[in-house]
């Protein structure tokens, strides 16, 4: 059975015999997160529609995957990144995935490594407190300044953009 029926399934049984009553688990649900999602959702559709996100992946693959695929792995990265620092990353993931998998499919390669990428980098909001809210909620408790973000998160972002460019080829070769 697959693991999502099966994790549905387990939520129902939860529902139906009150372990968890619904009050408390409507209030569980991040309802900003679904309706970002939910928005995002027909912002890649739309995406792919129009060609847009052929027209960007068209583009990252003639810039940087003449280069070399690990490269254009890179500015998958980096793209994705970029937008993750403003909105929330399943949002991103969902923005950046049909972009990442026409430019692994138009240079002939397997696409895990950059789908593995783009779920990687779509949760690397290190930079900015508005890119999750846990970021945001932390600033005013900790009486933090955007800047504190950019001197703890900089280097965090360095280090995981490393390890993803050194790590993901070699588990989920191209």
């Amino acid at each position: 059975m697959p693991s999502a029926i099966a994790a549905l399934i387990c939520a129902g049984i939860i529902m139906i015999t009150g372990c968890v009553p619904i009050s408390k688990a409507y209030k569980g649900i991040s309802w900003t997160s679904v309706v970002m999602i939910a928005a995002m959702i027909p912002m890649g559709i739309a995406l792919q529609k129009t060609g847009a996100a052929e027209m960007i992946s068209n583009g990252l693959v003639s810039y940087l995957g003449d280069i070399h695929p690990v490269v254009l792995l890179g500015g998958i990265f980096l793209v994705t990144t970029a937008f993750s620092q403003t909105i929330n990353n399943s949002a991103t993931a969902v923005l950046m995935a049909p972009i990442a998998l026409m430019a692994a499919l138009s240079l002939g390669v397997s696409p895990k490594p950059f789908m593995i990428t783009v779920a990687i980098s779509a949760s690397t909001a290190f930079l900015t407190p508005v890119g999750t809210t846990t970021n945001a909620m932390v600033m005013g408790a900790g009486g933090y300044q955007f800047i504190d973000y950019v001197k703890v998160g900089g280097p965090l972002l360095l280090l995981l953009f490393i390890a993803t460019m050194l790590l993901v080829p070699v588990i989920w070769p191209f």
